[in-house]
């Protein structure tokens, strides 16, 4: 089991990086909550990591640190929770906005986010509640109020920004709206990311 890289950032394309140890390039998937503490591009970054094996697939989650691992494996545990399902869970929402969720039976909250109906929902909060003891133990996972560092990339940041939310599990046309709905404005695109998540997930 890989527990924890160190490297030099290659590639930041949400949601995906990419991080060379040593001469090996590790493709490393993240939740924006992690993103957004990434230092720029050829900087060396330390991510906890998870590794979930498929038949088709070995792929690797980085995370910003031990508690957002937590949280990302307890999700896991859920019937019916997989990977992308919890990785959409943390971009969408810090740790302890989905705790308070839990708390308070809040399932709209939750159904805004890619790939969750109202059932899912549900069985979140009931199979959740139990570990909420754990959870609590999971502030540092809070999306930092800091403007996140913009990607040097060839492409524009608005275009990354649709890219990485349709990865995410929106669809093309809800993300695309949900990055017109944003003054994209001297943004890079991890901030039109953060700004976009904000707006959904603060609806009523």
């Amino acid at each position: 089991m890989i527990g924890r890289l160190r490297g030099e950032i290659v590639i930041k394309q949400p949601p995906m990086l990419l991080l060379d140890v040593n001469g090996v390039g590790y493709e490393v998937e993240a939740p924006m909550s992690t993103f957004y503490n990434l230092p720029e591009q050829g900087k060396q970054v330390t991510l906890f990591t998870h590794l979930v094996v498929r038949d088709d697939a070995h792929i690797l989650f980085g995370f910003h640190d031990e508690s957002e691992r937590l949280l990302f494996r307890t999700l896991l545990k859920v019937n019916g929770v997989g990977a992308k399902m919890a990785l959409a869970i943390l971009s969408g929402m810090s740790a302890d906005e989905f705790a308070y969720c839990v708390q308070s039976d809040d399932t709209s909250a939750l159904v805004r986010l890619p790939g969750i109906g109202k059932k899912t929902a549900e069985r979140l909060i009931v199979e959740m509640r139990d570990r909420l003891d754990k959870l609590q133990a999971v502030s540092a996972a809070t999306i930092p109020s800091s403007q996140a560092t913009a990607d040097v990339a060839a492409s524009s940041p608005v275009a990354d920004a649709v890219s990485a939310l349709v990865a995410l599990g929106y669809k093309p046309n809800d993300a695309s709206r949900m990055v017109r709905n944003v003054d994209t404005t001297d943004l890079g695109s991890e901030e039109i990311i953060r700004t976009a998540l904000q707006s959904v997930t603060a609806k009523s």
